[in-house]
């Protein structure tokens, strides 16, 4: 029996469950629009922190879908509020977008190109050579290796692309160093989202299209979590797994009836 009338607080992941590319998958308007009716809260939490909040905000809204600041977070939120609590004033070299980048620093994070104390890797759509080069050397050299987020592929409209996850393994082959991952499914990311919402586990629900973030973040924090099959998990991957979602559905559009 599908109980889901006592959620008030619906964390939606984002990339392969309510859009893929520039295109909005089935239902998700009309996912997003039952919410609202319903008096739910929504929050789009995602693991890709390639962008900041503000580029999503704008894409939502190019595609009909209106939110706010405070209906968006991601892994790159998680990352700088965890470097303020755990390493304030620590030098950060970052592998990361300009636009990751540009919201560290805003955020008061020093930036450095030289003899950081941290090297955070994130999903790096401008990674060079250079830039993994100098991140081996620093880990090498004693610096702590953080990541924003573990995903492994980015799926798009054309497949799926290497995302952090791979990043962070290219890192550890080459220095033997694993590093501390945040984001989805990690408590971190659950005290970001209860502190900011105020709402408490047993009125949230997590949905996602990813076994090893979406679902886990979940099960892991003894939240409500529904498994999409529009993204990157498929059936079968779920009878191969340990992770176990509480629902199943086919897409966003087949929950409405039980909001």
């Amino acid at each position: 029996m599908i109980q889901l009338t006592g959620k008030k607080l619906f964390v939606l992941d984002m990339d392969g469950t309510f859009y893929l590319g520039d295109r909005l998958l089935d239902g998700s308007k009309e996912f997003f629009n039952k919410l609202a009716e319903t008096g739910r809260k929504l929050l789009f939490f995602t693991n890709n922190a390639s962008k900041n909040p503000e580029f999503y905000i704008k894409k939502l809204e190019k595609m009909g879908c209106r939110i706010t600041r405070e209906n968006i977070m991601t892994s790159g939120d998680v990352t700088i509020k965890f470097l303020h609590e755990n390493y304030s004033g620590k030098k950060v070299y970052l592998v990361g977008t300009p636009m990751l980048e540009e919201t560290f620093r805003n955020a008061g994070i020093q930036i450095v190109d030289e003899d950081p104390d941290i090297v955070v890797v994130s999903f790096d759509l401008t990674l060079t050579y250079e830039k993994i080069s100098k991140a081996c050397k620093f880990i090498r050299n004693g610096a702590l290796f953080i990541s924003t987020h573990m995903d492994f592929n980015c799926p798009t409209e054309d497949g799926f692309i290497p995302d952090s996850g791979s990043i962070c393994a290219l890192v550890t082959a080459s220095t033997n160093v694993k590093p501390r991952f945040l984001g989805k499914p990690f408590r971190e990311t659950i005290d970001m989202i209860l502190s900011k919402t105020g709402y408490t586990k047993d009125q949230m629900v997590v949905i996602g299209d990813r076994l090893y973030t979406d679902i886990a973040f979940g099960v892991n924090n003894g939240v409500t979590s529904i498994l999409v099959l529009s993204g990157e998990t498929k059936m079968e991957d779920v009878k191969l797994s340990s992770v176990k979602p509480d629902y199943i559905f086919d897409s966003l559009k087949d929950i409405i009836p039980y909001l």
